[in-house]
């Protein structure tokens, strides 16, 4: 038997002006020393849902459940929850030590222990001996660091993070992803990160919550949602596509045979259970999509097109290829292939049935 979440959303609502829902009707359960991240583009309810756990925010309608009791109505400061916000909120007349140190001195914790589990906690983000000096004095990547202390000095049960690396140069944010899934791993603290940045919420969650117009479309571990997404929204949203339209000539309830608008058939995956003669979206990864560059004998699952661009990415080319009556569909090419394609050649696409998933 699974045991009870430590966080559980029943039907959550947020309004801000009493039309336009931003959360609607959302249902959510947050493991225990689970990373999970809310993923979703700006305006999907993300952050509201986060700010609501935080208690910044308070729901239009439903509940909000921390180990099974109520906690709507507790106010920020008494839920016990380690806050990390992208622009640090660091006090600049504080040391770095004080600056941790702060959440233990509010809890009036004797002055001997707060030293103590200060050094720790600045341990623990790489800052050890780097307690006296001014927010001032450290870079952008060390002053989230130790906003990250800060939050976990206190033993949180929880720890809520808003896109904290957001204000990071690319090479240091993909350092500090790396770091922060260590320290949850080694901590076992329950983790809730707010990101839009899918490539972020990949690499460092157990499961991502899929938010798009206020609502969850999907949530799952991070495997099944990049390879099984469960509409066009997510499919679209969580790493790259190549789309193609398309009318559904035969379906049962696990497969489709799709047909182009050039005549050309593909089979595959009947998402969601589309009848025959409905319009359809179909998706593939591009690096499931396999390049041929001399007609195949067995057309089986392959489509004619042209290449219009090939682009070096170092570990794989990507072609950019025209297929007749559809949007430019892209290829990823590893270079072990050593395939040398140019633009304007003519390329044949196979796609693998369980890889194509067809949309309604």
């Amino acid at each position: 038997m699974s045991s009870p979440p430590l966080v559980r959303f029943a039907g959550v609502q947020k309004t801000y002006d009493g039309l336009s829902l931003v959360v609607r009707s959302l249902d959510l359960e947050i493991q225990r020393g689970e990373f999970l991240s809310l993923l979703g583009p700006s305006g999907s309810g993300k952050t509201t849902t986060l700010m609501m756990l935080a208690g910044f925010e308070s729901p239009t309608a439903g509940e909000i459940l921390l180990d099974g009791a109520p906690i709507t109505k507790t106010p920020p400061h008494k839920r016990n929850f380690g806050m990390v916000f992208q622009n640090y909120a660091l006090f600049p007349h504080m040391t770095v030590a004080d600056n941790v140190g702060y959440p233990l001195t509010v809890r009036k914790v004797p002055k001997a222990e707060i030293a103590q589990r200060v050094a720790k906690a600045l341990d623990m983000v790489q800052l050890g001996g780097k307690g006296d000096r001014y927010p001032a004095q450290l870079s952008g990547g060390q002053q989230q660091r130790v906003a990250l202390a800060r939050a976990l000095v206190f033993q949180p049960q929880l720890v809520l993070m808003d896109e904290p690396l957001g204000a990071l140069d690319k090479q240091l944010r993909e350092h500090m992803q790396i770091e922060l899934k260590e320290l949850h791993r080694q901590l076992g603290i329950t983790f809730v990160y707010v990101t839009h940045d899918q490539g972020e919420a990949l690499t460092m969650s157990d499961r991502v919550a899929v938010f798009n117009d206020g609502e969850i479309q999907q949530i799952d571990a991070v495997e099944r949602l990049y390879e099984t997404p469960s509409n066009r929204f997510v499919a679209g949203f969580v790493g790259d596509s190549t789309l193609l339209t398309a009318t559904t000539a035969s379906a049962n309830h696990d497969a489709c045979e799709i047909v182009l608008p050039s005549g050309e058939r593909l089979s595959g995956i009947n998402v969601n259970h589309v009848h025959p003669g409905t319009s359809v979206v179909a998706s593939v990864r591009p690096e499931r999509i396999e390049a041929w560059f001399t007609p195949p004998e067995n057309e089986g699952n392959t489509i004619k097109a042209a290449i219009t661009d090939v682009i070096y990415f170092g570990d794989h080319l990507r072609l950019r290829c025209a297929i007749a009556g559809q949007a430019l569909a892209t290829v990823k090419l590893p270079l072990s292939r050593g395939e040398q394609p140019v633009a304007g050649q003519a390329v044949w696409l196979h796609i693998p049935t369980p890889y194509l998933r067809v949309y309604a």
